[in-house]
């Protein structure tokens, strides 16, 4: 039978429910009926009485073809009821518990130093939690019918709340992606008591819980409060979790710690009265190391911390950067920003982008586009223009804040330790897998016998990015025992426990390995980016997350990714580019083609301040063909590289034509 069915969320759980014969809705979508043109219009009083009686929401129909009744990939994952590809959840499988690990093993630290990190005041936590009452009160006059779906969406949506294929999602905000140990372990709780016993930790340095009812969401935001977290302006046309440096504060080749002016950023620009609904959503990037890790030119402002010759510290500041449908790399707005008057300049952007950049077209309102129309040079003129009657003024950091600002980046005291010597990064134990892991995961410190360990969470059946409860609570209590109480997000979807003695790492290794969390990945082709895609979200064309699984286990021999080399590949499952997928050595993207998922491969992206979009290689593949071209484009490299060649020399070199002909040449 052919027809039409109707789909729709309960209010409630935002479980999608499905339209019987009877008229009824069911999470049952077997039970779901195909209504013929002489009962769909008795079907769509049905519907709009259960709108009506704020049952249901976002419910839409679903014509079949004449032809074939094969429902679209978007339907069979709504229809399954979960993802295509099951996350780590404890429940499922039956990891590694708290209670499994080694007696001792991982207790507290053996110091007594806090998190080198930002501490909420009584104004801090008074807002977080007045916040949170105040979104529980919004949550029941939506639930009695007080307040309509229209009226509710944007509120809901400031406070990191969406409605996915599936269900409620929360974005949780992680400042510029630092944790302490404690809010991991209140995080891990959160999924256990509200999800399905996991997170997805995000490229914005975020967390986000894909099942979540609307009547629980408030306590949730009650035990991020706790936490001294939140959930604020995750969502909506606002700015964003200001995104930073993994190492910052760690890093031996930073100018000084990204942290405090990430911190500074966002204590200005949360509940910033004339930035709460502006054209589009803003995101901002910051780094002062020499080596970019937070793609500040893919940014809508990107800050580089630089040194004058006479050693003052300023900005370079960037902007017009993103991704999307259409991806620019940022342009250079200023040279030379001087650090005190970072937030007036800022204040000034963001005064030209909200009064000028465009309301009318969703598709154009970035500020990207605003500086492509007007071009780089008038619109610095504007910014300067609106710079003068603001410098100087009361927007201005003043000092005393700054100071109490950085005091709580006060660096972690560290045992003094041996210097480095060539053995340090191996010292080779007979233990599996020990030495492939140190040649990848170990991140240099700024002193020679600490070391930043990357924790991979990227696995065969993982989705790039998630974590178990399990794994969670695993993850902070190695960072008690192995590092200072902190850990760090990466926008590469990994974890990171800073300040980890080299002479510490065999026993971290081992703990890790218990856990599941000891892959050697970090910036190999296997250390993939990928967004939820189709699996989870409204916006997407195509299944991100078996696609990345396909590639992972294609890879999956540790020594052949060695022999690849640095390869960064990135996977989004629309042109909305949540997978960075432009940004990437090797991007892949999902488009819809006749109702069936395909997939475009673009090379030569970069993500650093000398960032690059990739350029599209031709057309578009089914997923059945995408591993076997992947390999194609992998052994061309490997065929043709110079000696020390790495992926994106070779590409930077030659170009794409040689790849192109033996991926398509292949395929005839």
């Amino acid at each position: 039978m052919t027809g039409i069915r109707f789909t729709a969320n309960r209010i409630e759980t935002g479980a999608a429910v499905w339209l019987t014969d009877d008229l009824s809705w069911t999470e049952d979508a077997a039970r779901a009926f195909r209504f013929t043109d002489d009962l769909a219009e008795n079907a769509r009083l049905a519907v709009e009485l259960a709108e009506g009686r704020d049952e249901i929401i976002a419910a839409y129909e679903m014509p079949e073809d004449k032809v074939t009744t094969r429902p679209s990939a978007r339907e069979a994952i709504r229809a399954a009821r979960g993802p295509s590809v099951t996350p780590p959840a404890d429940h499922r499988h039956g990891d590694l518990r708290p209670a499994d690990l080694r007696p001792g093993d991982l207790g507290p630290a053996d110091t007594d130093s806090l998190p080198s990190m930002y501490s909420y005041d009584a104004i801090d936590h008074d807002v977080v939690r007045r916040r949170a009452a105040q979104f529980r009160d919004q949550v029941e006059r939506r639930l009695s019918g007080a307040l309509t779906e229209e009226e509710f969406k944007p509120l809901r949506l400031q406070n990191g709340l969406y409605l996915q294929l599936h269900a409620y999602m929360l974005r949780v905000a992680i400042p510029y992606g630092v944790l302490s140990s404690t809010q991991m372990r209140g995080l891990a709780g959160i999924a256990r008591d509200f999800d399905r016993g996991f997170g997805h930790f995000t490229t914005r340095q975020n967390i986000q819980f894909n099942w979540i009812k609307l009547v629980e969401a408030p306590d949730i935001l009650d035990r991020l409060a706790e936490l001294e977290m939140h959930a604020i302006q995750t969502s909506g046309n606002c700015i964003r979790n200001v995104t930073s440096d993994p190492l910052a504060g760690a890093a031996p080749d930073e100018i000084e710690d990204a942290r405090i002016w990430a911190e500074v950023i966002r204590q200005w620009s949360t509940f910033h009265p004339e930035f709460a609904f502006l054209p589009r959503k803003f995101k901002i990037a910051i780094s002062a190391a020499s080596e970019d890790r937070a793609a500040t030119a893919f940014h809508d402002i990107g800050l580089r911390l630089v040194r004058s010759r006479s050693g003052d510290t300023g900005f370079r500041v960037l902007v017009g950067g993103g991704q999307g449908r259409t991806p620019r790399v940022a342009r250079k707005l200023a040279h030379f920003l001087p650090a005190r008057h970072l937030l007036s300049y800022l204040e000034a952007i963001m005064r030209v982008y909200n009064a000028a950049g465009r309301r009318d077209n969703i598709y154009k309102a970035r500020i990207k586009i605003l500086v492509d129309a007007m071009g780089i040079e008038a619109f610095t003129e504007a910014v300067d223009t609106e710079w003068v009657g603001i410098e100087g003024s009361t927007i201005e950091l003043p000092e005393e804040e700054f100071r109490r600002i950085a005091a709580c980046f006060t660096p972690p005291v560290l045992e003094p330790g041996p210097p480095k010597t060539r053995r340090d990064d191996r010292a080779l134990p007979d233990v599996p897998g020990f030495d492939l892991w140190t040649r990848t995961n170990l991140l240099p410190h700024r002193l020679p016998h600490y070391v930043n360990v990357s924790l991979s969470l990227k696995s065969a059946g993982r989705p790039p990015g998630d974590a178990s409860a399990s794994e969670m609570e695993a993850m902070a209590a190695m960072a008690d025992r192995y590092g200072c109480g902190e850990l760090r997000i990466t926008y590469t979807q990994n974890v990171i426990i800073p300040h980890v003695r080299r002479a510490d790492l065999v026993a971290l290794y081992a703990d890790l390995k218990a856990a599941g969390l000891a892959g050697a990945e970090d910036g190999l082709i296997s250390d993939m980016i990928a967004c939820p895609g189709l699996d989870y979200c409204n916006l997407a064309n195509a299944r991100s997350l078996p696609l990345a699984d396909r590639i992972f286990r294609r890879f999956g021999d540790p020594e052949r990714r060695f022999e690849i080399g640095p390869l960064r590949l990135n996977i989004s499952g629309c042109i909305n580019a949540c997978g960075h997928h432009h940004a990437a050595d090797i991007g892949i993207l999902g488009v819809d083609k006749k109702g069936v998922e395909h997939f475009q491969i673009t090379l030569g992206g970069r993500a650093g301040e000398d960032g690059a979009i990739g350029r599209i290689i031709g057309p578009s593949f089914a997923e059945d063909e995408v591993p076997d071209a992947i390999e194609t484009i992998i052994d061309t490299f490997l065929a043709n590289r110079r000696e020390g060649d790495v992926f994106a020399d070779y590409i930077a070199r030659e170009g794409i034509e040689r790849v192109k002909e033996a991926v398509y040449g292949a395929r005839r």
